[in-house]
């Protein structure tokens, strides 16, 4: 193996993603059914709730300055139906291996072709060491946590009384747990199911296995009726006048879109994005200095970034970007900390061209 450390990457860098991942889908449990939850837009007539002391932009509301207290507004709500027992939330999730993960490695005019070549072959040389090593299996158990504590639920997890997460593998349970017990912030004493669907996210990884996990929520919320349900949220630019919000939604409402005068119109099934259901599954790198301080996982990401926290933990001293590390595969050990986020960040994807990192 090569000690040699590179000084800057190429102008092309970059991997595709390890994890295929599907919607979260919400569904109504009715006399033991499932019938799709739907996303409706109204109108509402709420109150205003503006920083008065703050002026334009400074405060709660550009508006902030009437003294109207009707707040009239179109939105979008998820709400379960009158007679549902439960929420089910269900998504689907494969993972590719690693041996895929570089996607691009070309120079630029100021490249010089010999090192191109050599820092491929130090990528895919670490790639076969992390596949030979334990690091896969600890970022496997990471993520069946993630999977099984319902991390990827987000607000729903907050509001339900009790969350049972099961996973199957082409119709067989491979694990079950109460998504309540399992821990949020820790990465230890890995129970039973957590190893049983790690064993199979380790073998797609590793290319020895390409069979898809297929994760299913039940939310029990403690009482029945219609209970307001957290999807995604859009973002729209340029928002018209007393818009509030724009829910995710997938397919179509049953009927056309209703005159004004009627009030209500179905936009589709609610469901939580892809993309947000992977940023809760890879939530799991405690090995970031500050981790020993702030008790809690950051999602991994090339710089640290929390949207949280509003804030990049990696790429100062003492804590190295995947930028840094990319530099060095070298003479790093897949197995240890920094090795295990360098994997991490490899099944993530991204373009690791000089420049921000971008999802691929």
């Amino acid at each position: 193996m090569s000690d040699q450390v590179f000084e800057k990457l190429p102008g092309v860098l970059s991997f595709q993603r390890g994890i295929v991942i599907t919607d979260a889908l919400l569904y109504d449990e009715i006399d033991g059914d499932q019938q799709p939850l739907y996303v409706y837009r109204h109108g509402i007539r709420g109150t205003q709730n503006v920083n008065k002391k703050g002026k334009g932009k400074t405060s709660t509301s550009g508006d902030a300055a009437r003294e109207n207290v009707s707040n009239i507004q179109t939105t979008d709500t998820a709400k379960t139906a009158p007679d549902s027992t439960a929420v089910i939330v269900r998504f689907g999730v494969r993972f590719i291996d690693l041996k895929n993960a570089l996607f691009a490695c070309a120079p630029s005019k100021n490249d010089d072709d010999d090192m191109i070549s050599a820092l491929r072959t130090s990528i895919e040389t670490f790639i076969v060491r992390a596949k030979g090593g334990s690091g896969v299996d600890e970022i496997a158990r990471r993520y069946a946590r993630n999977i099984l504590n319902g991390r990827w639920l987000w607000r729903n997890r907050l509001i339900a009384r009790k969350i049972t997460v099961s996973v199957t593998v082409e119709g067989k349970v491979i694990g079950e747990a109460d998504a309540l017990s399992l821990p949020l912030n820790n990465f230890d004493g890995y129970s039973e199911p957590e190893e049983a669907v790690a064993k199979v996210i380790a073998a797609g990884l590793r290319g020895q296995d390409d069979a898809g996990l297929t994760v299913t929520a039940r939310l029990d919320f403690g009482l029945q009726g219609a209970i307001e349900v957290f999807c995604s949220q859009n973002y729209l630019e340029g928002k018209p006048d007393g818009f509030a919000r724009s829910l995710y939604c997938v397919g179509v409402g049953d009927h056309k879109p209703q005159e004004k005068t009627e009030g209500i119109r179905l936009m589709g099934q609610a469901a939580i994005r892809d993309q947000k259901v992977s940023n809760a599954l890879r939530t799991f790198d405690t090995w970031y200095p500050e981790y020993a301080v702030i008790g809690k996982p950051i999602p991994v990401e090339p710089l640290g970034a929390s949207l949280d926290a509003q804030r990049f933990f990696r790429g100062q001293k003492g804590s190295p970007s995947a930028f840094e590390l990319a530099k060095k595969l070298n003479v790093l050990d897949p197995d240890s900390p920094e090795g295990m986020f360098m994997t991490a960040c490899l099944i993530r994807g991204g373009v690791y061209s000089d420049g921000e990192a971008k999802e691929a």
